[in-house]
């Protein structure tokens, strides 16, 4: 064993061409067309790198525990050594390597990760700022490992990307933020969080970015190269580095962030605290955020159809001779179960029983333990009288640019997005009449897969003479999780009677719908998802 550390950390020598120091605020850069040796040593205990030129005699010595290194091309990278925790967060040194060969460029990084990582699972000791960096990144202290393994290999994948770059209301309005308010991008620096496949880095450089860093942490990091380096009008102004925004380290302070977190709800998946993260990390004090703001809208619904096919889910745990066992003791867990899965469908927004209500998130100030705990108050007044059987849900942010303020909206009856709508769905109904109070509160907790768990509590205060003495006449609550949604977009959904009409209808329609929809769930006819927010492709409505 000490033999195999003692090789393990023997020192590692590189021939380079050439290296550049980067520039900081106090000093000009210096560059040397000279060969320098990079050596790869742990003289003083900890892993280090080592530059020497041939016509120098003093090395520039990079910490491998507060350093990162990034490929510009496929022989020139940048090694960024993190600053001494001064109040801003700032970088004592960086250098640009040119290497002589690709070869000789992976083998390169090839050493410097590998002997990262060796001192990493050392342990070391503190940096001197006292922090302890790389042992446990802050992602990984609140993400469980199979969760960020699940959701990094499903974004890895190009289907995956496709189903996101044909939501052309998505795609679209970012292109249109974007290219409306060339002024905000126009040689300014850019980072991109959470890159995917590169598209709004592009979008970016074609406003006329000065840069743009592509932060991404999966596979599609790779992809993202090839499909930036397919466009060489655009791709020397953008860098793709493969990593978390926990983690990395840039050269400069971003102008301007970029991304797309937002999930069901806009909130699954907790995208939306890497992006705080990112912003607190590097953006400049009076930067720019695309987005800038999100609002959740809330709106109590009706609908019979909807209430009938969750119910008659748990109606297979009702057999009393299932091959010779008898069901009935699991149905009650089993109703309960399916009614703990918020519903994602695109609705008609004539179900809903009462104006809608907005919590709003603002991106440039909004604290990072502000989104791991969520609580809404609900207040709304029914316009019409009818059995409630939820709340409904959906989002949009707004790009609050120079020129142009554009918002992305997933409302029911504006244009489809692949976010859809989402509904949570009452076990026990609440009735109300029109001018009725409906009161409530949706608590939403994050948890360590990424997503939330949701409390939902609706509540009828009397109506009529007399009300204001009497208290709560009826309340229905719920416990959903939303990492585990029940996908029915691709389900046929008619509703041919008016609003009027409906409400009119809803007692009797119970019983008129049952057959039709036992026939359906007997077909034997399942979903399934992945988890994440991104919906089946089949399921867009896009041909």
């Amino acid at each position: 064993m000490e033999d195999s550390l003692g090789q393990k950390h023997k020192p590692q020598e590189f021939t380079l061409v050439s290296i550049s120091e980067l520039a900081s605020s106090s000093s000009s850069s210096s560059s040397s067309s000279s060969p320098v040796v990079a050596r790869f040593c742990s003289d003083s205990g900890a892993a280090e790198l080592r530059l020497r030129q041939e016509t120098d005699s003093d090395d520039l010595a990079f910490d491998l525990r507060t350093s990162q290194i990034f490929r510009l091309g496929p022989v020139q990278s940048v090694c960024i050594s993190e600053g001494d925790g001064s109040e801003e967060k700032s970088h004592s040194r960086g250098v640009t390597i040119q290497f002589r060969n690709e070869e000789e460029s992976s083998a390169f990084h090839s050493a410097f990760d590998q002997r990262k990582k060796d001192n990493i699972v050392q342990g070391t000791t503190p940096l001197p700022n006292g922090e302890i960096s790389f042992l446990k990144s802050k992602f990984d202290d609140k993400i469980e490992s199979s969760s960020a393994k699940m959701y990094f290999h499903y974004y890895g994948q190009l289907l995956h990307q496709q189903n996101m770059l044909q939501d052309y209301v998505r795609t679209g309005t970012y292109y249109a933020a974007v290219m409306e308010n060339r002024a905000d991008f126009t040689g300014r620096v850019v980072v991109d969080v959470g890159a995917g496949s590169g598209i709004l880095s592009l979008f970016a450089a074609q406003a006329g970015a000065k840069h743009v860093y592509a932060v991404e942490a999966s596979e599609m990091a790779e992809y993202a190269r090839v499909l930036i380096a397919g466009n060489p009008a655009l791709s020397q102004r953008i860098t793709v580095i493969k990593g978390k925004v926990e983690d990395v380290e840039l050269p400069e302070k971003a102008d301007i962030l970029i991304s797309e977190p937002m999930g069901t709800l806009l909130v699954n998946e907790r995208m939306l605290e890497s992006y705080v993260i990112a912003r607190d990390r590097f953006l400049h004090q009076n930067g720019k955020m695309f987005p800038t703001i999100g609002r959740i809208h809330m709106a109590p619904f009706s609908d019979e159809y909807l209430f009938v096919e969750v119910a008659n889910k748990a109606l297979f745990w009702q057999q009393q001779n299932y091959y010779g066992v008898d069901l009935t003791a699991l149905h009650g867990s089993a109703f309960q179960g399916y009614f703990s899965q918020p519903v994602v469908d695109a609705f008609d927004p004539r179900l809903l029983v009462a104006a809608s209500m907005s919590h709003v998130l603002d991106f440039t100030n909004v604290k990072e333990e502000e989104l791991y705990d969520i609580d809404i108050p609900l207040k709304f007044v029914a316009s019409v009288g009818a059995r409630i059987h939820g709340l409904a849900c959906w989002f949009d942010v707004l790009f609050n640019g120079s020129t142009v303020q554009r918002w992305l909206t997933t409302a029911p009856g504006a244009p489809t997005t692949h976010w859809y709508q989402l509904r949570c769905v009452l076990s026990q109904p609440i009735y109300v009449m029109a001018g009725q109070e409906i009161t409530g509160r949706l608590h939403m907790v994050a948890h360590s897969a990424q997503s939330y768990t949701l409390y939902l509590t609706l509540s009828a205060k009397m109506w009529g003479p007399g009300a204001e003495q009497g208290g709560i006449l009826q309340s229905s609550s719920c416990k959903l999780d939303l990492k585990e949604p029940y996908y029915r977009m691709s389900q046929p959904q008619v509703y041919p009677v008016a609003q009027d009409q409906q409400h009119q209808l809803i007692p009797s329609q119970k019983m008129l719908i049952v057959a039709d929809m036992m026939q359906f769930f007997q077909t034997g006819c399942t979903n399934s998802t992945t988890g994440f927010r991104r919906c089946r492709s089949d399921a867009t409505g896009i041909t």
